[in-house]
């Protein structure tokens, strides 16, 4: 939806967008931002419908799918295999970057590099500067040359420089950290929305985030290279900053309204130097706003669940399904199902949560049998009330927490909470376990049968047998239209 009328990117446009994404509502594109030359694009990626179309896919679990089928390549035995395998194998190579000599997102190249005129909101009163809050944040590892591409909110500190954000966990502050002197660095803005999302996916550090957005995109990402630092950067950008780091310049950043629901405090971050703007003559700058849940950011975290699951399921097997909860902020809560073979089984499954990449820093896990919706968590809920014995069934334990993570008393690590709400058997020192309560399925079809005869309307959940509704928690019904 375009907006004509004068906006201003210090908090007004927040606000409105606050308001927007919780009543499921359209992306937005402010055309006259206030102190700006360039219009403001919002909420592109605030439904799940959204997302789903990004990826030209049914749902979010078709893309998973399509990731699973390479994860489960095997051995061809056959012709017929090894056909398949090829294809597979070159869709992968095919998703390489290309490398182009013209992009669009050179069309225009700033001889005096300055952040003016671009509309870098400040989103919330207490923040003390605006933040670029939609970057692709791309370095290279001095060691290996592999690239890295994040997302890394930027703190502006003048027109030719800001902080960058990066964490204690992520790979760009690692290869930050393994350069001697300055560390080359471009920032994309406004990508196509799957290489955004990829900036935003937490791959494991030797697999290249344009590759993967090439793969899920069906085609690879143009590339070109940049003015000004030895790096390639994304051709179809609508602006590219360049710049450099240097290794000991650090200064404190924040406190910056996160998506934690809470204010980050400052620490001291390294800063961003500008070299170089380029960008396409009519460009667009794209933000993203984060807060209290759910915000736009909601969207990138459940693709992320969802894409991923098959890869967590490669490392551990019995997982049937899980499921971040957007009001724990994707890092506080993890629900998983597991099918269910041995006593402790659900403890084993918390401590492999626990030493799995980012899930590593999962601040609790619930852990259910296979047949519970995990997203339904008004059902986990049930079962966590039901069949939990807190003497037996609780699990406390310590490890790494989220850099951005208030509770623990030292940052960076702290307590971790595990419930068994699985059933428990003999073996596992229980009474024995009550059977649970359930309608047969010939009454229930029964039921289905004769229902229009019954005149009663109570719309078609319980009219076709009570079938469960897939809740994400904290996303309104109205967050799941576009």
């Amino acid at each position: 939806m375009r907006v004509s009328a004068e906006v201003d990117p210090d908090l007004e446009a927040t606000e409105i967008v606050d308001r927007t994404v919780k009543a499921g509502g359209p992306a937005l594109l402010f055309e006259h931002p206030k102190n700006a030359t360039h219009p403001l694009l919002i909420n592109q990626f605030g439904t799940e419908r959204r997302m789903c179309l990004a990826f030209d896919a049914p749902s979010l679990d078709a893309v998973a799918a399509k990731l699973q089928d390479v994860l489960e390549m095997q051995p061809p035995e056959g012709l017929v295999d090894k056909v398949r395998g090829l294809k597979k194998l070159k869709s992968i190579a095919d998703s390489r970057p290309q490398t182009v000599r013209r992009a669009p997102s050179q069309e225009i190249v700033l001889e005096e590099p300055s952040l003016e005129g671009l509309p870098i909101q400040r989103c919330w009163p207490g923040d003390p500067a605006p933040f670029i809050t939609l970057p692709a944040v791309i370095t290279r590892d001095p060691r290996t040359g592999s690239r890295n591409v994040g997302m890394y909110r930027m703190q502006v500190i003048d027109d030719r420089t800001t902080f960058m954000h990066w964490q204690i966990h992520k790979d760009g502050r690692a290869d930050y950290l393994a350069t001697e002197g300055r560390i080359p660095v471009a920032v994309a803005l406004g990508l196509d929305p799957v290489t955004t999302y990829s900036a935003s996916a937490p791959l494991p550090k030797h697999i290249d985030e344009l590759m993967l957005a090439g793969f899920l995109r069906g085609e690879p990402v143009e590339v070109v290279q940049a003015k000004t630092i030895d790096l390639e950067v994304p051709a179809n950008a609508e602006i590219v900053l360049e710049g450099y780091i240097e290794k000991d310049e650090v200064g404190d950043e924040g406190p910056f309204g996160d998506h934690t629901g809470f204010y980050t405090p400052p620490e001291p971050f390294p800063i961003f130097h500008l070299t170089a703007v380029t960008m396409r003559r009519d460009a667009i700058y794209p933000s993203i706003v984060v807060g209290k849940p759910p915000q736009e950011d909601a969207w990138l975290g459940k693709a992320t669940e969802r894409i991923f699951l098959p890869a967590v399921r490669m490392s551990v097997p019995e997982i049937v399904d899980y499921d971040l909860p957007v009001a724990g902020a994707f890092h506080n809560c993890v629900i998983v199902s597991i099918r269910k073979s041995f006593p402790g089984h659900a403890k084993k499954v918390m401590h492999a949560i626990w030493g799995l990449g980012m899930l590593s820093l999962s601040k609790s896990v619930v852990v259910v049998d296979e047949w519970v919706d995990v997203h339904d968590y008004e059902q986990v809920f049930f079962y966590v009330c039901a069949n939990v014995d807190p003497k037996r069934d609780v699990l406390l334990s310590e490890g790494p927490l989220d850099h951005l993570d208030h509770a623990p008393t030292l940052q960076f690590q702290g307590g971790k909470l595990g419930s068994d709400a699985t059933a428990k058997g003999p073996a596992e020192g229980t009474r024995p376990w009550p059977e649970e309560i359930r309608m047969s399925d010939e009454v229930r079809a029964l039921v289905d049968r004769r229902w229009a005869e019954y005149g009663i309307e109570l719309g078609s959940a319980a009219s076709n047998g009570g079938s469960r509704r897939r809740l994400l928690v904290s996303l309104s019904r109205a967050t799941r239209r576009d």
